[in-house]
């Protein structure tokens, strides 16, 4: 993922930060505990293919 776009991406739902995980390729968003996926190098930021965490994920904490 390119710096300069993780800079300007934010949660499509709440337009909150994300958190880059590289190791799973996803876009975390803690405030809405919401897991975008990166296909490609390209952040897939639709709601519907978004996994909801629970509360106690791991990736949360991180």
């Amino acid at each position: 993922m390119d710096a300069r776009l993780l800079d300007i991406l934010a949660c499509p739902v709440c337009k909150g930060p994300l958190r880059y995980q590289r190791a799973e390729a996803l876009l975390i968003c803690r405030a809405d505990r919401l897991a975008f996926p990166i296909r490609d190098d390209i952040p897939v930021m639709l709601e519907d293919e978004a996994r909801v965490l629970a509360a106690d994920d791991a990736l949360l904490e991180r």
